[in-house]
């Protein structure tokens, strides 16, 4: 049976064409969670004001990847200490984010923001924040690297580096180097 992950780790853009190339996720959607504002754009949302974070909701097969393993995807893939903000995205829109989906999920995120802290030089600033409601991002962010994402200069810098982390790190769960 699968389950859901709701992750927010700067753009996600960036985020989504991560975990689509992970073993068992079978479905990533990018959207908005954690604001104020009822159906919020995507104009509204990187404007800030809204209070949601870019986020993906992520449906995957438990017996393929653990959500163990997807937070240590999603500390490995991102840069857990940078407060409100990845690179150049600067704003809390683009914070790093655990939205769990459950007690279980709650108290595994907590273990991997411990466990994964030793790796980084700087303190994990990674929250975890409760489930909120989940707006889908509007169709033109779904796939996007797929699609207009290999034409854009800003993911063809920042995009290209994390798949390389995803599959030197993890490379039995990356579907591009089991292939």
């Amino acid at each position: 049976m699968s389950e859901v992950a709701t992750f927010a780790g700067g753009c996600f853009w960036c985020t989504e064409a991560v975990f689509k190339d992970v073993i068992g996720v079978e479905k990533v959607e990018s959207g908005y969670i954690g604001g104020h504002v009822a159906n919020p754009t995507y104009k509204q949302v990187c404007g800030g004001d809204t209070g949601h974070a870019e986020a993906i909701r992520l449906t995957y097969d438990p017996a393929q990847v653990s959500y163990h393993d997807l937070l240590d995807i999603f500390f490995a893939t991102h840069d857990p200490t940078q407060l409100n903000r990845q690179g150049n995205d600067v704003g809390t829109q683009y914070r790093s984010a655990i939205f769990p989906h459950d007690a279980e999920q709650e108290g595994a995120a907590r273990a991997a923001i411990d466990r994964n802290g030793e790796s980084w030089p700087a303190k994990i600033v990674t929250t975890i924040e409760p489930l909120a409601d989940w707006y889908t991002a509007e169709d033109y962010h779904q796939d996007y690297w797929e699609g207009e994402g290999q034409r854009n200069p800003y993911c063809l810098a920042v995009i290209p580096p994390k798949l390389q982390k995803l599959r030197k790190s993890f490379a039995a769960r990356s579907r591009a180097v089991t292939a």
